[in-house]
Protein backbone atom coordinates (compact mmCIF):
# COMPACT_ATOMS: atom_id res chain seq x y z
CA UNK A 1 0.00 0.00 0.00
CA UNK A 2 0.85 3.70 -0.86
CA UNK A 3 1.22 6.33 2.05
CA UNK A 4 -1.91 9.50 1.68
CA UNK A 5 -1.59 12.61 2.92
CA UNK A 6 0.03 13.38 6.42
CA UNK A 7 -2.06 12.86 9.50
CA UNK A 8 1.13 12.24 11.89
CA UNK A 9 0.58 15.62 14.03
CA UNK A 10 -2.57 12.94 15.44
CA UNK A 11 -1.15 9.70 15.31
CA UNK A 12 -3.25 8.67 12.64
CA UNK A 13 -1.44 7.59 9.30
CA UNK A 14 -3.50 6.15 5.97
CA UNK A 15 -2.53 4.04 3.01
CA UNK A 16 -4.12 3.78 -0.13
CA UNK A 17 -3.84 0.49 -2.60
CA UNK A 18 -6.53 -0.76 -4.82
CA UNK A 19 -9.52 1.26 -4.29
CA UNK A 20 -9.32 0.56 -0.38
CA UNK A 21 -7.97 2.73 2.46
CA UNK A 22 -6.13 1.62 5.35
CA UNK A 23 -6.74 4.30 8.27
CA UNK A 24 -4.75 3.56 11.10
CA UNK A 25 -4.60 5.45 14.47
CA UNK A 26 -1.63 5.01 16.82
CA UNK A 27 -1.32 5.43 20.64
CA UNK A 28 -0.75 1.95 22.08
CA UNK A 29 -1.29 -0.04 23.80
CA UNK A 30 -5.14 1.12 24.78
CA UNK A 31 -5.30 3.86 21.88
CA UNK A 32 -7.41 6.88 24.26
CA UNK A 33 -8.60 9.41 22.52
CA UNK A 34 -8.67 13.09 22.33
CA UNK A 35 -10.17 15.87 19.92
CA UNK A 36 -6.75 15.53 18.31
CA UNK A 37 -6.55 11.71 17.35
CA UNK A 38 -10.11 12.32 16.43
CA UNK A 39 -9.89 15.01 13.75
CA UNK A 40 -7.32 13.15 12.33
CA UNK A 41 -9.42 10.20 11.53
CA UNK A 42 -12.03 12.81 10.67
CA UNK A 43 -9.94 14.99 8.45
CA UNK A 44 -8.50 11.28 6.82
CA UNK A 45 -12.30 9.98 5.79
CA UNK A 46 -12.95 13.31 4.39
CA UNK A 47 -9.67 13.67 2.31
CA UNK A 48 -10.54 9.71 1.20
CA UNK A 49 -13.77 10.67 0.37
CA UNK A 50 -12.75 13.12 -2.03
CA UNK A 51 -10.13 10.99 -3.51
CA UNK A 52 -11.46 8.97 -6.62
CA UNK A 53 -9.23 5.84 -6.27
CA UNK A 54 -10.41 5.05 -2.95
CA UNK A 55 -14.13 3.22 -2.60
CA UNK A 56 -13.54 1.97 0.72
CA UNK A 57 -11.66 2.71 4.43
CA UNK A 58 -11.00 -0.02 6.46
CA UNK A 59 -10.32 1.75 10.33
CA UNK A 60 -7.45 -0.52 12.48
CA UNK A 61 -5.24 0.68 15.25
CA UNK A 62 -1.42 -0.49 16.71
CA UNK A 63 -1.74 -2.23 20.29
CA UNK A 64 -3.94 -4.46 22.58
CA UNK A 65 -6.86 -2.21 22.42
CA UNK A 66 -9.08 -1.57 19.43
CA UNK A 67 -9.88 1.95 21.26
CA UNK A 68 -10.55 1.88 25.03
CA UNK A 69 -12.27 5.51 25.07
CA UNK A 70 -11.47 9.05 26.04
CA UNK A 71 -8.72 10.23 27.91
CA UNK A 72 -10.70 11.17 30.82
CA UNK A 73 -7.89 14.15 32.16
CA UNK A 74 -8.20 15.96 28.79
CA UNK A 75 -11.86 15.24 28.16
CA UNK A 76 -12.96 17.21 31.18
CA UNK A 77 -10.43 20.39 30.44
CA UNK A 78 -12.39 20.22 26.71
CA UNK A 79 -15.42 21.86 29.03
CA UNK A 80 -13.71 23.60 32.08
CA UNK A 81 -14.74 27.30 31.01
CA UNK A 82 -18.09 25.82 30.31
CA UNK A 83 -19.00 23.63 33.80
CA UNK A 84 -20.15 26.55 36.37
CA UNK A 85 -23.64 26.04 35.33
CA UNK A 86 -23.96 22.70 34.17
CA UNK A 87 -27.52 21.25 33.99
CA UNK A 88 -28.82 23.97 36.25
CA UNK A 89 -31.85 25.16 33.10
CA UNK A 90 -33.03 24.12 30.54
CA UNK A 91 -31.57 27.40 28.66
CA UNK A 92 -28.11 26.78 29.62
CA UNK A 93 -28.43 23.19 28.80
CA UNK A 94 -29.14 24.47 24.86
CA UNK A 95 -26.63 27.01 25.62
CA UNK A 96 -24.08 24.80 26.45
CA UNK A 97 -24.66 22.25 23.67
CA UNK A 98 -24.09 24.87 21.00
CA UNK A 99 -20.73 26.32 22.90
CA UNK A 100 -19.19 22.19 23.09
CA UNK A 101 -19.67 22.34 19.02
CA UNK A 102 -15.43 22.18 18.97
CA UNK A 103 -16.26 18.90 21.51
CA UNK A 104 -14.45 15.49 20.56
CA UNK A 105 -18.63 14.83 19.70
CA UNK A 106 -18.43 17.49 16.73
CA UNK A 107 -14.93 15.32 15.19
CA UNK A 108 -17.10 12.17 15.83
CA UNK A 109 -20.17 14.19 13.35
CA UNK A 110 -17.71 14.79 10.72
CA UNK A 111 -16.36 11.51 10.78
CA UNK A 112 -20.47 9.90 9.94
CA UNK A 113 -20.17 12.13 7.36
CA UNK A 114 -18.05 11.13 5.37
CA UNK A 115 -19.39 9.28 2.15
CA UNK A 116 -17.55 6.14 1.64
CA UNK A 117 -18.57 2.75 3.35
CA UNK A 118 -16.02 1.88 6.33
CA UNK A 119 -15.13 -1.04 8.17
CA UNK A 120 -13.84 -1.42 11.49
CA UNK A 121 -10.92 -4.03 12.42
CA UNK A 122 -11.75 -4.32 16.62
CA UNK A 123 -8.97 -6.48 17.89
CA UNK A 124 -9.22 -5.71 21.56
CA UNK A 125 -11.35 -3.73 23.87
CA UNK A 126 -13.46 -0.85 22.48
CA UNK A 127 -14.92 0.50 25.55
CA UNK A 128 -17.23 3.41 26.31
CA UNK A 129 -15.83 5.90 23.58
CA UNK A 130 -14.31 3.60 21.67
CA UNK A 131 -17.27 1.65 21.44
CA UNK A 132 -18.98 4.64 19.85
CA UNK A 133 -16.42 5.19 17.45
CA UNK A 134 -16.35 1.21 16.86
CA UNK A 135 -20.04 1.36 16.01
CA UNK A 136 -19.92 5.03 14.08
CA UNK A 137 -18.65 2.98 10.91
CA UNK A 138 -20.68 0.59 8.95
CA UNK A 139 -19.04 -3.14 9.63
CA UNK A 140 -16.84 -4.54 12.42
CA UNK A 141 -14.83 -7.99 12.13
CA UNK A 142 -13.72 -8.56 15.49
CA UNK A 143 -11.24 -10.79 17.49
CA UNK A 144 -12.74 -13.35 19.55
CA UNK A 145 -10.40 -11.40 21.91
CA UNK A 146 -12.54 -8.09 21.59
CA UNK A 147 -14.54 -6.55 24.12
CA UNK A 148 -17.22 -4.30 23.87
CA UNK A 149 -18.25 -2.66 26.62
CA UNK A 150 -20.90 0.83 27.51
CA UNK A 151 -19.30 1.22 30.74
CA UNK A 152 -20.56 4.66 31.67
CA UNK A 153 -23.01 3.79 34.58
CA UNK A 154 -20.08 1.85 36.32
CA UNK A 155 -18.30 5.27 36.16
CA UNK A 156 -20.92 7.60 37.38
CA UNK A 157 -21.64 9.02 33.86
CA UNK A 158 -24.16 8.84 30.47
CA UNK A 159 -22.97 7.47 27.69
CA UNK A 160 -21.78 9.30 24.43
CA UNK A 161 -20.50 9.48 20.81
CA UNK A 162 -23.80 8.74 19.53
CA UNK A 163 -24.50 5.32 21.05
CA UNK A 164 -28.21 6.25 21.60
CA UNK A 165 -28.49 5.72 18.14
CA UNK A 166 -26.49 3.13 17.06
CA UNK A 167 -26.36 1.03 20.00
CA UNK A 168 -30.28 -0.01 19.06
CA UNK A 169 -29.69 0.23 15.71
CA UNK A 170 -27.46 -2.62 16.38
CA UNK A 171 -28.62 -4.79 19.39
CA UNK A 172 -32.67 -3.48 19.67
CA UNK A 173 -33.43 -0.85 22.07
CA UNK A 174 -34.09 -3.39 25.19
CA UNK A 175 -30.93 -4.83 24.71
CA UNK A 176 -29.25 -1.58 24.03
CA UNK A 177 -30.60 -0.70 27.59
CA UNK A 178 -28.96 -3.66 28.99
CA UNK A 179 -25.95 -2.83 28.01
CA UNK A 180 -26.09 0.91 29.12
CA UNK A 181 -27.89 -0.21 32.20
CA UNK A 182 -25.41 -2.57 32.93
CA UNK A 183 -22.35 -1.60 31.89
CA UNK A 184 -21.12 -4.90 31.75
CA UNK A 185 -18.35 -5.93 28.82
CA UNK A 186 -19.83 -8.23 25.58
CA UNK A 187 -17.00 -10.55 24.66
CA UNK A 188 -15.90 -11.41 20.92
CA UNK A 189 -18.62 -14.41 20.16
CA UNK A 190 -21.65 -12.75 21.99
CA UNK A 191 -20.48 -9.50 20.11
CA UNK A 192 -21.23 -11.53 16.94
CA UNK A 193 -24.65 -13.26 17.89
CA UNK A 194 -26.30 -9.61 19.25
CA UNK A 195 -24.27 -7.54 16.17
CA UNK A 196 -22.38 -6.13 17.39
CA UNK A 197 -19.51 -7.05 15.21
CA UNK A 198 -20.56 -8.67 11.79
CA UNK A 199 -17.65 -11.28 11.61
CA UNK A 200 -15.13 -12.89 13.69
CA UNK A 201 -12.00 -14.41 13.30
CA UNK A 202 -8.38 -15.21 14.83
CA UNK A 203 -6.73 -12.06 15.68
CA UNK A 204 -3.86 -12.63 13.04
CA UNK A 205 -6.62 -12.73 10.39
CA UNK A 206 -8.38 -9.49 11.35
CA UNK A 207 -6.82 -7.32 9.18
CA UNK A 208 -6.97 -10.10 6.25
CA UNK A 209 -10.78 -10.40 6.79
CA UNK A 210 -11.51 -6.89 6.64
CA UNK A 211 -9.79 -5.87 3.69
CA UNK A 212 -11.40 -9.20 2.07
CA UNK A 213 -14.80 -7.51 2.76
CA UNK A 214 -13.45 -4.39 1.80
CA UNK A 215 -12.46 -5.89 -1.65
CA UNK A 216 -15.65 -6.99 -2.06
CA UNK A 217 -17.25 -3.65 -1.57
CA UNK A 218 -14.79 -2.56 -3.85
CA UNK A 219 -15.59 -4.26 -7.23
CA UNK A 220 -19.12 -2.72 -7.15
CA UNK A 221 -20.19 0.65 -8.91
CA UNK A 222 -18.65 2.93 -6.65
CA UNK A 223 -21.38 5.77 -7.41
CA UNK A 224 -23.96 3.12 -6.79
CA UNK A 225 -22.55 1.60 -3.63
CA UNK A 226 -22.03 5.73 -2.43
CA UNK A 227 -26.17 6.40 -3.24
CA UNK A 228 -27.33 3.25 -1.92
CA UNK A 229 -25.50 3.82 1.47
CA UNK A 230 -27.01 7.41 1.60
CA UNK A 231 -30.18 5.98 1.30
CA UNK A 232 -29.78 3.33 4.15
CA UNK A 233 -28.32 6.42 6.04
CA UNK A 234 -30.73 8.66 5.23
CA UNK A 235 -30.40 11.10 8.25
CA UNK A 236 -28.11 8.98 10.60
CA UNK A 237 -26.04 11.98 10.42
CA UNK A 238 -28.64 14.54 12.10
CA UNK A 239 -30.16 11.36 14.15
CA UNK A 240 -26.30 11.33 15.39
CA UNK A 241 -25.73 15.14 16.04
CA UNK A 242 -28.96 15.50 18.11
CA UNK A 243 -28.06 12.18 20.04
CA UNK A 244 -24.49 13.51 21.16
CA UNK A 245 -25.90 17.39 21.53
CA UNK A 246 -28.04 15.52 24.34
CA UNK A 247 -25.49 13.14 25.50
CA UNK A 248 -22.92 15.83 26.13
CA UNK A 249 -25.75 17.91 27.90
CA UNK A 250 -26.19 15.16 30.56
CA UNK A 251 -22.40 14.19 30.81
CA UNK A 252 -21.79 17.53 31.56
CA UNK A 253 -23.67 17.82 34.59
CA UNK A 254 -22.87 14.14 35.58
CA UNK A 255 -19.28 15.11 35.52
CA UNK A 256 -19.56 17.40 38.67
CA UNK A 257 -21.23 15.10 40.75
CA UNK A 258 -19.28 12.97 43.62
CA UNK A 259 -20.40 9.75 42.41
CA UNK A 260 -18.40 10.19 39.02
CA UNK A 261 -15.42 11.47 41.19
CA UNK A 262 -15.55 7.90 42.62
CA UNK A 263 -16.41 6.29 39.36
CA UNK A 264 -12.94 7.30 38.32
CA UNK A 265 -11.12 6.57 41.41
CA UNK A 266 -12.53 3.10 41.81
CA UNK A 267 -11.67 2.88 37.98
CA UNK A 268 -7.97 3.75 38.14
CA UNK A 269 -7.58 2.04 41.85
CA UNK A 270 -9.31 -1.46 39.84
CA UNK A 271 -12.10 -1.90 42.60
CA UNK A 272 -15.97 -1.79 42.55
CA UNK A 273 -17.40 1.29 43.13
CA UNK A 274 -19.30 2.85 45.99
CA UNK A 275 -21.58 4.97 44.43
CA UNK A 276 -24.16 7.26 46.59
CA UNK A 277 -26.48 8.93 44.40
CA UNK A 278 -24.95 12.18 44.40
Amino acid sequence: MVAFGDFSDSDVTVELDNYIALVEFHRPPHNFFDVSLLKGIADAFHALDKESDCRVIVLASEGKSFCAGAQLGNYQKQDSSDQDSAGKTEDNKAKKTIIGRDHVYEQGVRMMECGLPVIAAVQGAAIGGGLGVALSTDFRVAAPEARFSANFSRLGFHHGFGLTVTLPALVGSQMAANLLYTGRRVGGEEALQLGLCDDLVPVEDLRSRAFEMAKEIAISAPLSVKAIRRTMRQGLVDRFRMATDHEQVEQDWLRQTNDFSEGVRAMSERRTPDFKGN
